[in-house]
């Protein structure tokens, strides 16, 4: 269904998918929060319908792990967005495939990875690896592509640290999956 007409300080108005997805817009993500949800395209679909209560809303979103801790948190924030704007029948349904790839980042949101100082995914270096290859990864402070895996697994389960051989700053790099 693409629009339902709420009612709003008194004055009926439309609610359409491309509003609520503006109030998706807003909602961080708790572990890198310079991204937002839709930057990182967690959001799968936005359904509306309408009920005897009036609009009811429902949002899938896929984590960027199985069991990664911050899709709790990031629920809270999709329903507060919404309560804020006075929806109150709110269904939130975990969509676990397909598997989410960073393939789904916005190049907005691979762009304020770099410029927070975490390394964006790098699909075009990431290719089937050999046994013992690495990837690529360019360090986001000097742009140097001579950088050293520190350890695949980073302060999150999407990261790792690696450090510059340029610059030598240690720096995360959100991994390519």
């Amino acid at each position: 269904m693409g629009t339902i007409e709420i009612k709003e300080g008194g004055v009926m108005s439309e609610l359409t998918e491309s509003r609520i997805y503006e109030w998706l817009s807003a909602v961080t993500d708790p572990e890198v929060p310079v991204l937002t949800i839709l930057d990182l395209g967690i959001v799968r679909k936005v359904s509306i319908s309408n009920t005897e209560k009036g609009a009811a809303v429902t949002i899938s979103i896929t984590p960027t792990y199985s069991g990664c801790p911050a899709m709790d948190v990031i629920s809270v924030g999709i329903r507060m967005a919404l309560l804020s704007q006075g929806i109150k029948d709110i269904k939130i349904e975990l969509q676990l495939s397909p598997a989410w790839t960073t393939d789904w980042m916005t190049e907005d949101g691979k762009r304020k990875l770099k410029e927070y100082g975490i390394a964006p995914p790098n699909r075009k270096a990431f290719q089937p690896l050999g046994f013992f290859e690495e990837e690529e990864v360019t360090c986001p402070r000097c742009g140097a592509a001579d950088t050293t895996l520190v350890s695949n697994f980073g302060p999150t389960s999407c990261k790792a640290l690696y450090k510059c051989l340029s610059c030598f700053e240690p720096f995360e790099h959100f991994k390519c999956h």
